[in-house]
């Protein structure tokens, strides 16, 4: 049973986390690297991470710029920019691609944070599938009499703990963000 409550644990820890990469890609008004993440050049037939080609740094607080390696490559990654969805024109002086991030509106920040409250929802909504999936199983192990009721019983609220946990750090993180973007 133990086996079944760290299975469970780690699937939900797993989708917390990627609620926290999904929310570091949101665009808060604030130069963000990580809206970069998902960017991949042609380079020299290969897609490539931004990041593995250039120094990707954040120089003011809207301001990010980026400083290709090799120099050649400075007109790929800003059509690869261009071709992205992140809505940033990239300004190129010929050494460094500049991307200036435009403060976001009232209502734009409120339809994020719209988006903000959908993806925590549906990271609930997984975390709760995977407990129930881990009370099938304790089940079926009572079924096959590897535990008794008393088991199933301690194991279930094991598990509704284990769910209430997790449900609270979506709840925080997504809390956290809201008031990231919501700050003007």
């Amino acid at each position: 049973m133990e086996e079944v409550f760290k299975t469970a644990k780690e699937k939900m820890e797993k989708s917390v986390e990627n609620l926290k990469t999904e929310f570091s890609r949101i665009r808060a008004g604030r130069a963000n690297p990580a809206v970069l993440d998902k960017l991949r050049v042609d380079y020299y037939g290969v897609p490539t991470p931004i990041n593995q080609m250039a120094a990707v740094a954040v120089s003011e607080a809207r301001i990010l710029t980026i400083q290709p390696w090799d120099v050649s490559t400075l007109h790929a990654i800003e059509k690869a920019i261009l071709a992205s969805d992140i809505g940033i024109n990239p300004q190129n002086d010929g050494r460094i691609i500049r991307l200036n991030f435009p403060p976001i509106t009232e209502d734009r920040r409120k339809e994020i944070v719209k988006e903000i409250k959908s993806m925590a929802e549906a990271t609930k909504v997984t975390i709760r599938s995977v407990r129930r999936d881990s009370i099938e199983k304790i089940k079926k192990m009572e079924k096959a009499s590897e535990i008794t009721e008393d088991d199933l019983k301690d194991g279930e609220e094991e598990l509704q703990d284990i769910t209430d946990e997790h449900i609270k750090a979506v709840d925080s993180v997504a809390e956290k963000k809201e008031k990231e973007i919501m700050e003007i």
